[in-house]
């Protein structure tokens, strides 16, 4: 339960509007949530810390739309205040498909570092003026932008980044079996601990082979 001084800092979406006219709203299903063209991303994220006591980024993500979609890609960012419990969502579209790109907040939440290199590595979104931006799950070089919408479930064969890894197994990198493949039920059709891949023996990895 809010006290009275949260109560007097309690966030409204109002107040976030009113300071910025070209955030607006959007749509959700739980926290409040606005859209924030990514010019004025580092002032309303900003504003949001210093007069509203939001002060932990709870996470930082992406989605990419589709190939076609315009705009593609928009970064995602939810908050949390400390001191009043309240979450907030803020939603800001890269302007840019071939080359997305948005202010990184690292000077406002140094936590993002990783944050954006995720996002850098997974959706090749560029985060100006980060410090250090670089891959942090796929190795320097790698081609791909996994979580992209183009990007197969069952992923794409590549070579090894390392001759001397590659020399010990043989193998280059095998498509990805979706951690065992899809479910083959849906939620509340039949037990799902039976509908699970492992259930049906569809687990596989590189030493047991898919079944054909």
């Amino acid at each position: 339960m809010l006290t009275t001084e949260n109560q007097v800092n309690a966030f409204n979406a109002e107040t976030l509007i009113a300071a910025f006219p070209a955030v607006t709203l959007r749509a959700s299903l739980d926290h409040p949530a606005f859209n924030v063209p990514s010019s004025e991303l580092l002032a309303v994220l900003g504003y949001l810390k210093e007069k509203h006591t939001f002060d932990f980024l709870a996470d930082l993500t992406a989605v990419d739309w589709a190939e076609g979609a315009t705009p593609r890609f928009t970064t995602i960012y939810h908050l949390f205040s400390t001191t009043t419990h309240q979450y907030v969502r803020l939603a800001s579209d890269c302007l840019d498909n071939a080359t997305p790109r948005v202010p990184s907040i690292t000077s406002l939440w140094p936590s993002a570092n990783w944050h954006e290199r995720e996002v850098y590595d997974m959706f090749g979104i560029q985060f100006s003026n980060h410090p250090d931006l670089r891959r942090i799950l796929m190795w320097d070089g790698y081609p791909y932008h996994p979580l992209r919408k183009e990007f197969p479930l069952a992923g794409i064969e590549t070579d090894l980044p390392d001759v001397e890894v590659a020399a010990e197994t043989k193998v280059k990198v095998k498509p990805a079996p979706m951690a065992g493949g899809p479910f083959v039920a849906l939620s509340g059709q039949v037990n799902m601990t039976e509908a699970e891949p492992m259930g049906k023996d569809q687990s596989w990895t590189e030493k047991s082979e898919k079944p054909n």
